[in-house]
């Protein structure tokens, strides 16, 4: 039955899919599922369909499928901007510039141009001041610091838009992306993990070593962190940053080596840093991928993380991106 629906049609959409599931008194039963249908990973069997629903990843075969149609995407519920304040605060003491000052309840940062995120003010909250009072500040600062005055704030906030009305664009064409999509994930328990609190050579090699002291001072601070590596065959193939704030695993730094990658390396480093987390006391994940990196948004809507919210970078207008 399967082989007649559209699956070309429906991967990467929402669907409702049903599908058999045993039987029971010579009846067939059956369950349903209803999210953005995948395929499968490498660590699923062939012909396996991946349906990202609200509870997590419903994993499928697709000879079970009996009934597939499209459906409209859902209402979006989006979070109070207190909740993404606290969340946006949490990453980015996951992520810690080497200079963090206090603007009210903004955050000036700076770390030598090394990372968007640790190099800009963090726009969630009153600063205190009239809004182009406050981007005057964040100009000051950067100019002392040696970095592009940048703005870091969720889309459609009320900072953002603060920001947009005296002036600040979009930094567009940046490598790194000018808007960024924060997905979270719930936590549950696994089996236990232990990652190293410190990178040695192995988790180093994956990304080619730290490219200056910045970069090694950045990844190594914080309070609570754990360092994953994948090794086959005596190789590093994988390695993965996590870190614990208060509640929540911050992910990051998650690499595969070209040669190893679809073969369930992301997968493995993931659920390993997520079990080490709940160990830690976390009751969620949160992490945060550029919009143009397709692949990685992909990959994570197939582990069962969603979209908490996104935020965007902004510069003064008529200054171009660095």
């Amino acid at each position: 039955m399967a082989p007649e629906h559209d699956w070309s049609a429906a991967l990467g959409e929402r669907v409702s899919l049903r599908f058999r599931i045993g039987e029971r008194e010579g009846r067939p039963l059956f369950s349903d599922a209803v999210g953005v249908l995948s395929d499968g990973g490498p660590d699923d069997g062939p012909g396996t369909v991946v349906v990202a629903t609200r509870r997590g990843p419903v994993r499928v075969d697709r000879e079970a499928v009996v009934a597939l149609r499209l459906v409209p995407p859902a209402p979006p519920r989006r979070a109070s901007w207190s909740a993404v304040a606290r969340l946006e605060n949490l990453c980015a003491d996951a992520w810690p510039a080497l200079v963090d000052e206090p603007l009210g309840a903004w955050r000036l940062r700076a770390a030598g141009g090394y990372t968007n995120r640790a190099n800009s003010a963090l726009a969630v909250g009153d600063p205190g001041l009239p809004p182009d009072v406050a981007l005057d500040r964040v100009r000051a600062f950067a100019a002392a610091h040696g970095v592009t005055p940048r703005l870091q704030t969720p889309i459609g906030s009320p900072w953002s838009k603060a920001a947009q009305h005296v002036g600040w664009v979009l930094e567009a064409g940046h490598a790194a992306g000018a808007e960024v999509a924060v997905l979270v994930t719930d936590l549950t328990a696994g089996e236990a993990v232990r990652l190293p609190a410190e990178p040695d050579a192995d988790w180093w090699s994956v990304g080619g070593g730290p490219a200056h002291e910045t970069e090694r001072r950045i990844l190594t601070g914080g309070r609570t962190l754990g360092f994953g590596v994948e090794r086959r065959a005596g190789r590093v193939v994988g390695a993965i940053r996590a870190a614990v704030v208060e509640d929540h695993l911050y992910l990051s730094r998650l690499e595969t080596v070209p040669a190893a990658r679809r073969t369930g390396v992301a997968t493995r480093l993931t659920a390993a840093a997520c079990a080490w987390g709940h160990a830690h006391g976390a009751r969620w994940g949160v992490l945060q991928v550029a919009l143009d990196n397709t692949a990685a948004l992909a990959f994570y809507a197939r582990e069962g993380w969603r979209e908490h919210h996104r935020y965007h970078y902004l510069i003064p207008g008529g200054a171009g991106p660095r």
